[in-house]
């Protein structure tokens, strides 16, 4: 039973919550609205202050839902447009933390297993394809995925597929041979096999042969039998990358593979620190709330109060903040975290 009264804050509660969010999604939307290569740095900063200044669950879903109506529609979606959403993203995960680009991949990950497996007659997967190889061209990911995407498509090996595999290939094909030149030999090898062992009718099609030639010029290295390749827009993107990220890159980097995120529902979301972990086999949820909690004796309302203002939402970060501004000197804090 919730008395009237309770019921009643609650819906004040939600009505402000609904309002807020109403009015967060038409600041980030205006930001996205007038986002070009220009005035990047000036939208990623004020998006960077809208993270400072709002629950980053809030802001995490709030940015990726209008990212995903901007660009996952039935028509294909211009290549620069594409880059350039994907670089905001990795700018905001390489500044504000790496739940941004987590938050957004698993979206776009999710999204593009389903529209796969639905047959979807639209350009809906090239452009999620597209939005996973630019972050892995801009450094939010690790070519790991990508390798698990191409596996996935040539142990299927329908037309569809082959389309997928070229416009990925042409998107990352040569970043793949830098950075693991053994993983795309053995994927060739294995997309020969399948292209073999398939119908002849099927192998003599023009795409599977242009197939097989995409990836002999890539584990060759060359470039001009590659048509309409043109690394020029990305490189040109990673320059004005540098200069606006605040940390080297490649320790935020997502080495997560395809099947983590396609279960983390299930089994959690280890690749993100301080993720909420749901389902997790033989795990005791007795066990799990004890683990979560720092012994730091009481402390003043002072402390709590600036543990609030600090954004200190979880009961382990209020403990560890207060562990830190309590201790006479490292040794003590060092003693405190230990209980």
């Amino acid at each position: 039973y919730v008395p009237p009264q309770v019921r009643k804050s609650q819906e004040i509660l939600d009505d402000k919550k609904r309002e807020e969010l109403g009015r967060l999604k038409k600041m980030v939307n205006g930001l996205i609205n007038r986002l070009s290569e220009p005035n990047l740095p000036s939208i990623s900063g004020q998006m960077e202050d809208l993270y400072m200044a709002n629950s980053r669950k809030d802001m995490n879903e709030t940015l990726t839902d209008i990212l995903m109506n901007a660009c996952v529609t039935a028509v294909a979606m211009p290549s620069r447009l594409m880059m350039e959403h994907v670089l905001l993203v990795s700018i905001l995960h390489h500044n504000v933390g790496v739940e941004v680009g987590a938050h957004f991949l698993e979206a776009v990950v999710k999204k593009f297993d389903e529209i796969c497996k639905s047959d979807a007659e639209g350009k809906e997967c090239e452009n999620l394809l597209a939005l996973i190889a630019h972050l892995y061209n801009f450094h939010v990911i690790h070519s790991l995925l990508i390798f698990d995407i191409l596996k996935k498509l040539v142990s299927a090996f329908t037309e569809k597929e082959i389309e997928l595999i070229l416009f990925l290939l042409k998107n990352v094909g040569f970043s793949l041979r830098k950075d693991d030149a053994l993983a795309l030999k053995e994927l060739i090898t294995e997309a020969q096999r399948k292209a073999n062992t398939a119908e002849k009718k099927f192998r003599d099609q023009t795409r599977v042969r242009f197939m097989l030639e995409t990836m002999l010029a890539l584990r060759n290295n060359d470039m001009r039998k590659i048509p309409g390749y043109d690394p020029e827009p990305v490189e040109r993107l990673r320059k004005l990358q540098r200069t606006l990220v605040r940390s080297s890159g490649k320790e935020t980097e997502l080495r997560v593979s395809l099947e983590s995120l396609l279960s983390a529902d299930r089994v959690g979301r280890w690749w993100i620190v301080g993720s909420s972990w749901s389902g997790a086999p033989m795990i005791d949820d007795t066990n799990k709330k004890t683990q979560q909690k720092l012994h730091v004796g009481k402390v003043s309302s002072k402390i709590m109060e600036l543990a609030r203002k600090q954004r200190m939402n979880t009961d382990i970060r209020r403990s560890i903040f207060c562990v830190l501004m309590t201790s006479e000197d490292f040794m003590d804090a060092f003693e405190k975290l230990l209980r």
